[in-house]
């Protein structure tokens, strides 16, 4: 028996290990996600307006968050600062971020806005390569005239989805393991205004043609129907139906709740920030829940969030996101 009794133990230690896939997977969790989408949907936030105080606070809790989850900035800082520029209220036009056409409207009166990327990355053993998970982090802010709620909390849109970057972040530390590619976890700011984050960064990064590919969220919390609560959108590039085999897969081995409607799109340009990447010929994974009542509403309150498609979510991203950063061909 004293002789059988190790080689027992060590059996059993071998059945439980987990592989750094699983390590990082179960890190993911709802208190994770509630305590993110809470403090980011809370009035003191005052609907995180771009260019406001409450969404310069966001982008400083999001760096105070990779900080402490390991993740190291990309570059120098993880605050990436750029200006947005558009003509006066009284004429139309729309906010550009390009040098050559925020200096044409400085030749005149404009309103300008600062905003600032929040940028982290994971470097992988390819130097060369990039993968990146992404989500804006601004809103709608507030509306003085609105009788009664008068902030535009955007729980759901986009707290839940910065949720689940900040988680995939930390399940990537947590895994132990150095990703064959950098992966990037990106913050975008202005997207309500025109994708004005994502835009710049595709503008100016100089690494697009580096990117093997971009996965977004933007509003992964609601249900568009209460008598579906799996389902959820997955919108994906046509040419890399890999991309729908993963999350097939996935669900069935690691038995999430999810009931994905696959939307496979030639060219992806509209929607959210995959589209600044679609453009620029980026394979592009996509999770969204559709629309709700509560969609641009003060009324898109943390306590309508389904957790449990959050988290669900969050998870299957994860592995989304891993297949990424680590297969040879897709």
């Amino acid at each position: 028996m004293e002789n059988i009794l190790p080689a027992i133990l060590m059996s059993l230690s071998l059945t439980t290990a987990q592989t750094p896939l699983e390590t990082g997977l179960n890190t993911i969790n709802r208190a994770s996600a509630e305590s993110t989408v809470r403090f980011l949907a809370s009035d003191e936030l005052e609907g995180r307006e771009a260019g406001c105080h409450g969404s310069r606070i966001a982008a400083e809790y999001i760096a105070s968050q990779l900080s402490w989850i390991g993740v190291e900035p990309m570059g120098d800082s993880y605050m990436h600062p750029f200006e947005a520029c558009r003509k006066e209220r009284g004429q139309r036009g729309r906010f550009e971020i390009h040098p050559d056409s925020v200096a044409k409207l400085k030749e005149g009166v404009h309103r300008k806005l600062s905003l600032c990327n929040v940028l982290g990355m994971i470097p992988g053993k390819n130097r060369d390569e990039f993968v990146i998970v992404g989500a804006h982090f601004d809103h709608l802010g507030m509306d003085a005239a609105l009788e009664g709620d008068k902030i535009y909390n955007g729980a759901d849109d986009n707290a839940s989805g910065v949720s689940a970057v900040l988680q995939i972040a930390r399940a990537f530390v947590e895994s132990g393991e150095v990703p064959e590619r950098n992966v990037i976890f990106a913050f975008w700011d202005g997207e309500e205004i025109g994708l004005l984050g994502s835009r710049a960064f595709v503008q100016s990064c100089g690494i697009i043609p580096q990117v093997k590919g971009y996965l977004n969220f933007d509003m992964i919390g609601r249900n568009n129907m209460e008598d579906k609560p799996e389902h959820v959108v997955y919108f994906y590039t046509a040419s890399h139906p890999v991309f729908e085999k993963w999350l097939r897969d996935d669900i069935e081995r690691y038995g999430l709740g999810l009931d994905p409607y696959y939307n496979a799109w030639d060219r992806p340009v509209s929607g959210s920030d995959n589209a600044s990447f679609a453009a620029a010929g980026v394979p592009i994974i996509w999770y969204h829940t559709d629309g709700h009542p509560d969609y641009h509403q003060p009324s898109d309150h943390a306590d309508k969030i389904n957790w449990d498609k959050l988290v669900d979510i969050t998870k299957a991203s994860f592995l989304n996101v891993w297949n990424l950063a680590n297969e040879k061909e897709y």
